[in-house]
């Protein structure tokens, strides 16, 4: 499970950091906040997730919409309140998020 924690938070924290650049965020601070945020939320979800899934049999649709969605409410909270470069912390949330995790989602299937 470790493996797992280690793999998801790696690779989140690789996909996040580029959107952020792509985004335009620029400096050691925003780049640092966003790395920072996503490791407040990533392993929690990804334990919850699997916990809910694998465990407990509980349907992976209903159990992901519903911890991704706590991720961006949280993490664009963060946003809002520690940076200083984001604009639109809510849709930056959320977009960083989708791309994450479809990215993911794609690299699994390969």
């Amino acid at each position: 499970m470790l493996t797992v924690l280690a793999g998801s938070l790696a690779l989140t924290l690789v996909l996040e950091e580029l959107f952020a650049l792509l985004w335009g965020l620029r400096g050691r601070r925003e780049l640092t906040v966003v790395a920072l945020v996503n490791v407040l939320t990533n392993p929690p979800v990804v334990l919850l997730c699997h916990t809910a899934v694998g465990l407990w049999g509980w349907p992976a649709a209903s159990v992901t919409i519903l911890l991704e969605s706590a991720a961006v409410a949280v993490e664009w909270r963060c946003y809002r309140l520690c940076s200083d470069q984001l604009r639109r912390p809510l849709l930056f949330a959320l977009l960083a998020n989708a791309f994450s995790y479809g990215a993911g989602r794609v690299i699994n299937l390969l």
